[in-house]
């Protein structure tokens, strides 16, 4: 038998407190020396040193029960797969959100595997994934040509507590560009509970944004705490918004797409609904909220898998985010 029995385990016990030698207790028990060594080392009593038959059994048992069992790709679980990818799961959100559930599921990379196979046979399943099976593409050291913002201040001067994501309503925003330079959509994601709104603009016009922004947050003003954009020219009236709300504006670095990560991510999210080349001027107002309640109900990463509605009714109870309705 491969793993040590109850019985070996009290008899390396005894033998212990007889002072036998290592080599004995292998003799005794029918192991080689290297197998009571392992034992001695990996289920001893960490704070005492010592070893205790009941204690190393009890920790085998839960090595046992965590270790990651071998799931097939059966049928229940292929369907599984089959409905969370028709919501435009990602393969990692898949199988969180199983453990999450308690349910039997493979691997990230097993799920990989049956996508990409589908689309050999002629199957859209990759059509459900955020990038639809593109690689990214790199991007040069463009020179930013863009000009500054007047009066903006500088993401070095936001406060810590936004970096340590601890509280509600430190917010991101963004615009995403139709086709042709023609219409946009406002994006806009709390950094902690990935809440997220979309609204459909326009234009780039700076003075619009900003009267749509204060629209949609004023009526949960004193829940908002700070903004913080990226250096594009449609942010140029941010003092208007920061007066009108009472919040602080901040501005990344230039090129420092990673200090709005969450911002960065939500865009690619909102991507799989309307992609690149997407005429932002041929889709409706009921087509963004659509988008925006399907969001609002994937499940995240860095939420556990739970969905930003789910971690704000666990979390805050009596609070909600400034654009949760």
């Amino acid at each position: 038998m491969k793993h040590l029995t109850v019985e070996q385990r009290y008899t390396i016990w005894a033998m212990m407190q007889q002072g036998c030698s290592q080599k004995a207790i292998a003799l005794a028990i029918g192991k080689d020396k290297s197998v009571v060594s392992r034992e001695l080392r990996r289920n001893c009593d960490r704070r005492s040193g010592g070893y205790s038959a009941e204690l190393a059994q009890r920790k085998y048992e839960k090595r046992q029960k965590d270790k990651r069992k071998h799931a097939s790709f059966t049928l229940e679980v292929r369907q599984y797969v089959d409905g969370c990818l028709e919501k435009d799961f990602s393969p990692e959100q898949i199988v969180g959100r199983a453990k999450l559930e308690g349910r039997v599921c493979v691997s990230v990379e097993r799920i990989y595997q049956y996508v990409w196979r589908d689309k050999k046979e002629g199957g859209n399943l990759h059509t459900h994934l955020r990038r639809k099976g593109r690689r990214y593409r790199k991007r040069g050291n463009a020179k930013d040509c863009r000009g500054i913002i007047r009066d903006r201040v500088d993401i070095g001067q936001r406060p810590e507590i936004v970096d340590r994501r601890e509280r509600l309503g430190d917010l991101e925003i963004d615009t995403m560009i139709g086709q042709n330079h023609r219409g946009a959509l406002l994006t806009i994601n709390d950094r902690v509970s990935s809440m997220v709104v979309i609204e459909k603009l326009n234009g780039r016009d700076a003075r619009d944004l900003a009267l749509k922004v204060i629209e949609r947050l004023s009526p949960h003003q004193h829940m908002v705490h700070t903004i913080t954009a990226d250096n594009g020219k449609e942010f140029a009236e941010h003092k208007l918004i920061s007066s009108s709300l009472h919040l602080d504006f901040y501005f990344a670095r230039p090129y420092h797409s990673w200090e709005r990560g969450a911002n960065e991510n939500t865009n690619g999210l909102i991507r799989q609904y309307f992609p690149k080349k997407t005429s932002f001027e041929s889709i409706s107002g009921g087509d963004v909220k659509r988008v925006e309640d399907i969001l609002k109900n994937h499940p995240r990463k860095k939420l556990n898998f739970l969905t930003p509605n789910e971690f704000l009714s666990r979390n805050s109870p009596n609070q909600k985010v400034a654009f949760i309705t």
